[in-house]
């Protein structure tokens, strides 16, 4: 299972990876946090379903004595060996949790970092098959990312690392530009919020667009409000957008081009953005708007 385990010995195993640390309440309720400065040196901690020889268990053993303390309220993983083939990529890294209570995790992305903190994997692992992670202690296991899951190739020696994306593990919030922030009343933040909340959970990097508003004007102009929807870990910027409307009948309302100055759809959030189509830019000025949809147009 582990590639470290075809060696000789025990001082034959090289540390290849390095450490990454969160404070526990991204992952955990913090009724067990606690005000102490000493920093926390963590015991191995073998999962209950494995039977590890004696002779395998002093290899984990040993790597977990070269493990550097952790500052108290952390969950932190640290790298020892990786293994690349042409199914994937095998880590094998300690998940270490410095709490004074068990933890119990869940689903959470995982990133493979190289020494310049390029992202090189990614993928949602179900932590839960950790089983409970005792406090002050570490827990060896491999995470394996399959081909599909590996985003940059490399060869990687030493000074790469895993990490938790913590972006991911905030909830999907309203971001508004300032200058909506600024005029919109309470009340229409709140049903954005609202819309924001109720919408069904974008796939990981996920960005799609949705509208929410359209109405035709006294002058014939079509005015729309989309929300630009980012389930990506990283801002998105948007500069030129194409877009077409579409009726209740799935016929072309409006199309136009828009150029947009700084539009930052910040890492997991949904913005809010309104979009005026001129009269020359509608196509079907007697629209069915009860039903309607926005799209970008596809460049042929």
């Amino acid at each position: 299972m582990f590639t470290f385990f075809k060696k000789k010995s025990a001082d034959e195993v090289v540390k290849t990876g390095g450490d990454s640390s969160i404070s526990s309440n991204e992952l955990v309720d913090d009724t067990h946090l606690t005000t102490q400065e000493e920093e926390i040196t963590t015991s191995l901690s073998i999962h209950p379903n494995w039977n590890l020889p004696k002779e395998k268990e002093y290899v984990f053993r040993f790597l977990n004595n070269d493990l550097h303390p952790l500052k108290p309220n952390q969950i932190s993983l640290s790298g020892v060996e990786l293994g690349q083939d042409e199914k994937g990529i095998q880590v094998t890294a300690f998940l270490r949790n410095s709490l004074s209570k068990g933890i119990k995790l869940e689903k959470v992305e995982l990133l493979l970092l190289d020494v310049d903190q390029t992202v090189l994997a990614r993928k949602e692992f179900n932590l839960e098959e950790l089983g409970e992670i005792p406090g002050e202690s570490s827990r060896p296991w491999m995470f394996i990312f399959e081909k599909e899951t590996i985003v940059k190739t490399a060869v990687l020696s030493e000074g790469w690392s895993l990490a938790f994306n913590v972006s991911s593990l905030q909830p999907h919030r309203l971001d508004l530009d300032q200058k909506w922030d600024d005029s919109l009343p309470q009340e229409e933040k709140n049903k954005l919020e609202t819309v924001v909340e109720g919408l069904p959970e974008l796939k990981p990097r996920e960005f799609n667009l949705m509208g929410i508003q359209a109405k035709f004007m006294d002058n014939g102009e079509l005015a729309t409000t989309i929300l630009f929807r980012n389930g990506n870990p990283k801002s998105v910027q948007v500069q030129q957008l194409p877009l077409e409307v579409i009726d209740a009948n799935q016929e072309v309302v409006a199309r136009g081009s828009f150029v947009l100055d700084q539009f930052e759809v910040k890492a997991n959030t949904s913005k809010p953005w309104t979009f005026i189509f001129p009269v020359d830019m509608v196509t079907k000025s007697d629209a069915d708007l009860s039903k309607w949809a926005v799209r970008p147009i596809k460049s042929s």
